[in-house]
């Protein structure tokens, strides 16, 4: 059963950082591309940044110079290091997987239960 565990999520002023981690299990790793994407209420699920086994990386812009993805392939973790967070950046972040990083960042196979990011101004 694949499983897909973020945490790191929580309360931060505005201005602050945090990092987000998600741990797969259940699946080949080493065969899977890792997304982040999040959800502000009353919105669509946006994509936010997806990085590969071999460690290419894709942005979107709104996120670009800010969030920083990485993994750690040893761990099965996957970490977005988040910095000059925003009110407007508050929303249930997701970690998604798929078999490259064009699938990932669209339609992923797996997706998280999501960790709630709160910022406040």
């Amino acid at each position: 059963q694949v499983q897909l565990v973020e945490s790191g999520g929580g309360l931060v002023q505005a201005g602050g950082s945090l990092r987000l981690s998600c741990t797969a299990s259940g699946l080949a790793f080493s065969r899977h591309s890792v997304g982040w994407f999040r959800q502000a209420p009353g919105k669509e699920r946006e994509f936010l940044a997806c990085i590969s086994y071999g460690g290419r990386l894709d942005y979107a812009d709104s996120v670009k110079g800010r969030f920083t993805i990485s993994r750690d392939n040893a761990k099965n973790t996957v970490y977005l290091q988040m910095n000059s967070l925003k009110p407007e950046d508050t929303a249930v972040y997701y970690c998604a997987a798929g078999p490259n990083l064009a699938i990932v960042s669209t339609t992923p196979n797996y997706w998280g239960q999501g960790t709630q990011v709160t910022v406040s101004s």
